[in-house]
C-alpha cells in the first residue's frame, strides 16, 4: 500500500512553484550585495570591547549627547508632525498648480548632502541669511550655534520620511469615508480628526517612527548650521565623530547604541515603510450569517428621535442640475423617488451633485425655505448611503450609528440610546460592538442604512442601500424602510437597479440616460410605458427602439417588425415585447404572426416556474422569449439550436419617443 505524500508546506516567505530556483546569475550579486550591507555592521559588532561597553556609554559626555539628542529629535518629530501632517494631506487629496514642484521639495532634503543642507540652511536662517536677520530683530531667535538650530537641522533632513509616508497612506484611503462623514453633519476638522487621521495611524505611525530615528541620527547639517558645541549642539552622531579621534573604542560602543536604536525602529515598523507583509496571519473574526440575528421588530415601535430635525418638519426639494447631468428635480414632503438608468446614465453623479461632492455636476438646491447651493456638505442637511456603505473601520457598529448624532451635537449618552435603537430596528442590535470587519456584507449595509436615518436629515440619498441584503433580509429591510419614509418629512433618492425596490418603497421613478431625465412618473406609469430600453429590459421585457417606416419600425439594430397600428413617418418609437408574447418553433410558422424570425438559441435561465430563453438572430435583434419547462423539453431547446421566434403585431406596445 502507497502512502500519501503531503507536500511540505511553502516557505514563509512566500510561495514558491516546486523546484524552482533563483538564476545564479541574480542569486550570486544579490548575495554579494547583503554581505556588502552586513560586514560593516559585523565590523561593529566585532570591534566593540564589550567589556567596557557600560563605561563608555555612562561617561559624562555620552550622556549629555543622548539628552541632547533625544531632546532634538523629539522636538524635530513634534515640527515634523504638526508641519508634515498638513503637507502630506494637501498632496495627497488637493490638486493644485506646482504641485509637483512641492513634491520635489519634499524629496529634496533626501538625496541632498547634508553638508549641503546645512549650508543652505546657514543661507536662508542664518545671521546673514534671507531670514536671519528678521528673526533676530524682530524675535530675538537665533538658530545658529543653538540648540533651537540642531532642531530646524534635524527637522530639515528628517521631515520627508513622515510627508512621503502619510501621504502614500491617504492616496490610498477611499474618500468615501470622509465624504460620508461630511454628509453626516461633521466639519471637515472634526472629519480629519475622527476618520482620516485614525484610519491612516498605521502609515502616520511608521512616518513618525522613521521621522524620530532620522532625526536621531542627523550629522553633516547640523555640524555645519548648528555648530558642534557640548551641551548645546553637540548631538550622538556628533560625539562618535569627535571620539573617533580621541578614543576609538568608546566611538564604536556608541555607534553600536545607535545602531541598535535604528535596528529597533526597523524591527518595529516590520516592513511598513515599503509596503510589506509580516508574514504573521492577521487575526479575522468570522462575522455571523444574516440568518443568525433576530427577526427585525415590527414597525410600529416609537421612531427615535435624533434632534437633528424636529419629526414634525417638513423639507420640500427643489433642485436645478447643470454640468453632466442636467435636469429640474421638484418633490413634495415624505416624496421618494427611484432613481433608475444603465451605468454611466449621472445616477451617482446626481447624488453627489446634490451633496456639492463632485465638479462634473453643480446642484442649486433647495430644501424647504432654505436655499443650501452655497453650503458645505457638512451643513446641508443631506445624509448619504454610498454603495459600499462606508462604513468607518475603527468604530463599532454603535459608535458609527452614533456619528452624525455626535457630531450635530447630541451628547454622548443620548447619541449612543438613540443609535441603539436605530440598530434595534434594523435588526442588528446585538451586533453593537462589533466593527466593520466582523460583519457580513449584509450586517454592514444594514448599519449604515441605520447611521444615515438616525441623523434624521433633510434629504436622504440612498445609493442602492440593499443591494448587499440576502432576499429575505432585504424584503425585512424593505418593509422597515418603507415604513420609516412613509413618516420622512423630507425627500428620499433612491438608487437601486432592482425593479420590485423602484416599485415599492418610490413614489416617482426618474429613469435618466447620459446625465438627461428621460421619464418621471409614478411606477405604475413608468411599468406599463416605459420609454428607456434599459428600463424596459430591467423590468424583464424586450425593448427595440426604431424609426416609424410604412406600417412599422426600422429597427436601430437592424431588422423590421410590424406593427397593429401605423405610426406617423419617420417617429422616433419604442418597441416593448413581453418575454410570454413571444413564441418558439422548430420550423417556420405559419398563419398569423406577422413577425417571424430565424434564430439560435444562446441562453435558457429560470425564471420562477418559467425558463427564460434568449435567441439570437441576424435579421433582428436579441429577443428573450419566455416558455414553460415542458415546452422547452418538449422543443429540446439547448444552447446552439436552431428555432424560430414569432410575434404578432397586436402584441407589440409602442411608446414614442
Amino acid at each position: 500500500m502507497r502512502r500519501l505524500r503531503i507536500p511540505a508546506p511553502a516557505p514563509a516567505g512566500g510561495p514558491r512553484a516546486p523546484g524552482s530556483r533563483a538564476p545564479l546569475a541574480l542569486a550570486v550579486p544579490a548575495v554579494i550585495a547583503v554581505a556588502f550591507l552586513l560586514l560593516p555592521l559585523v565590523g561593529i559588532l566585532a570591534r566593540t570591547t564589550w567589556s567596557e561597553l557600560g563605561t563608555h556609554l555612562t561617561s559624562p559626555g555620552v550622556l549629555e549627547a543622548l539628552r541632547l539628542s533625544l531632546l532634538v529629535s523629539f522636538w524635530a518629530l513634534g515640527l515634523a508632525l504638526l508641519l508634515g501632517v498638513p503637507l502630506a494631506w494637501l498632496l495627497a487629496r488637493v490638486s493644485f498648480p506646482g504641485k509637483a514642484l512641492v513634491r520635489s521639495l519634499v524629496l529634496l532634503p533626501m538625496v541632498l548632502p547634508p553638508t549641503v543642507g546645512g549650508v543652505a540652511l546657514l543661507l536662508g536662517f542664518g545671521r546673514r541669511g534671507l531670514l536671519g536677520p528678521w528673526l533676530e530683530g524682530t524675535f530675538g531667535i537665533v538658530l545658529p550655534f543653538h540648540t533651537s538650530g540642531a532642531v530646524v537641522a534635524a527637522t530639515f533632513v528628517s521631515m520627508p520620511f513622515l510627508v512621503i509616508s502619510l501621504e502614500g497612506t491617504l492616496a490610498g484611503l477611499r474618500t468615501s469615508y470622509e465624504e460620508t462623514a461630511a454628509s453626516l453633519g461633521a466639519s471637515p476638522v472634526r472629519v480629519f480628526c475622527t476618520v482620516t487621521l485614525p484610519m491612516v495611524a498605521p502609515g502616520l505611525a511608521a512616518g513618525a517612527a522613521l521621522t524620530w530615528a532620522r532625526a536621531l541620527g542627523e550629522f553633516g547639517a547640523t555640524i555645519t548650521f548648528a555648530g558642534n558645541l557640548p551641551g548645546t549642539t553637540q548631538t550622538l552622531p556628533l560625539e562618535v565623530y569627535l571620539l573617533l579621534q580621541d578614543a576609538p573604542e568608546a566611538a564604536t560602543s556608541v555607534s553600536l547604541l545607535l545602531l541598535v536604536i535604528a535596528m529597533a525602529v526597523l524591527i518595529c515598523l516590520r516592513g511598513r515603510w515599503t509596503g510589506a507583509t509580516t508574514g504573521r496571519p492577521a487575526r479575522t473574526v468570522r462575522p455571523a450569517d444574516d440568518t443568525a440575528l433576530p427577526a427585525l421588530p415590527a414597525t410600529g415601535t416609537a421612531e427615535p428621535d435624533t434632534g437633528s430635525a424636529a419629526p414634525g418638519e417638513r423639507w420640500p426639494l427643489h433642485a436645478e442640475v447643470t454640468g453632466f447631468n442636467q435636469l429640474t428635480l421638484d418633490a413634495g414632503p415624505g416624496t421618494t423617488i427611484a432613481v433608475v438608468g444603465p451605468n454611466g446614465a449621472g445616477k451617482t453623479t446626481l447624488l453627489r451633485a446634490l451633496l456639492g461632492l463632485t465638479p462634473r455636476a453643480r446642484a442649486a438646491l433647495r430644501l424647504g425655505d432654505t436655499d443650501v447651493s452655497a453650503l458645505p456638505p457638512h451643513r446641508r442637511g443631506v445624509a448619504w448611503v454610498p454603495q459600499d456603505g462606508a462604513l468607518f473601520p475603527h468604530l463599532t457598529a454603535l459608535t458609527n450609528t452614533a456619528y452624525g448624532l455626535r457630531a450635530h451635537g447630541t451628547p454622548r449618552a443620548e447619541a449612543r440610546r438613540t443609535a441603539q435603537q436605530w440598530l434595534d430596528r434594523l435588526g442588528v442590535g446585538p451586533l453593537a460592538h462589533r466593527k466593520p470587519a466582523q460583519l457580513s456584507g449584509g450586517q454592514a449595509q444594514r448599519v449604515a442604512l441605520a447611521r444615515a436615518l438616525a441623523a434624521r436629515p433633510r434629504l436622504l440619498l440612498l445609493d442602492e442601500p440593499l443591494a448587499a441584503l440576502d432576499q429575505t433580509t432585504r424584503a425585512h429591510v424593505r418593509h422597515t424602510l418603507r415604513a420609516h419614509l412613509a413618516a420622512f418629512g423630507g425627500v428620499c433618492l433612491l438608487v437601486t437597479h432592482d425593479p420590485v425596490e423602484a416599485v415599492s418603497l418610490a413614489d416617482r421613478v426618474l429613469v435618466l440616460d447620459d446625465g438627461r431625465a428621460l421619464q418621471d412618473a409614478p411606477p405604475a406609469e413608468v411599468t406599463r410605458h416605459p420609454r428607456s430600453p434599459w428600463v424596459a429590459r430591467m423590468l424583464g421585457r424586450n425593448a427595440w427602439p426604431g424609426t416609424a417606416a410604412g406600417d412599422g419600425l426600422a429597427l436601430a439594430e437592424g431588422g423590421r417588425l410590424v406593427l397593429a397600428d401605423r405610426l406617423p413617418e419617420g417617429v422616433r418609437a419604442l418597441a416593448i415585447i413581453a418575454p410570454e408574447a413571444v413564441s418558439v418553433h422548430l420550423d417556420k410558422p405559419a398563419g398569423s404572426p406577422r413577425n417571424v424570425w430565424p434564430g439560435t438559441v444562446r441562453e435558457i435561465t429560470s425564471a420562477g416556474s418559467r425558463l427564460r430563453v434568449l435567441v439570437t438572430s441576424d435579421r433582428a435583434p436579441d429577443l428573450v422569449a419566455e416558455i414553460t419547462p415542458s415546452a422547452a423539453l418538449e422543443l429540446g431547446l439547448a444552447d446552439g439550436v436552431s428555432v424560430w421566434t414569432s410575434v404578432k403585431a397586436t402584441e407589440v406596445s409602442v411608446v414614442t419617443l
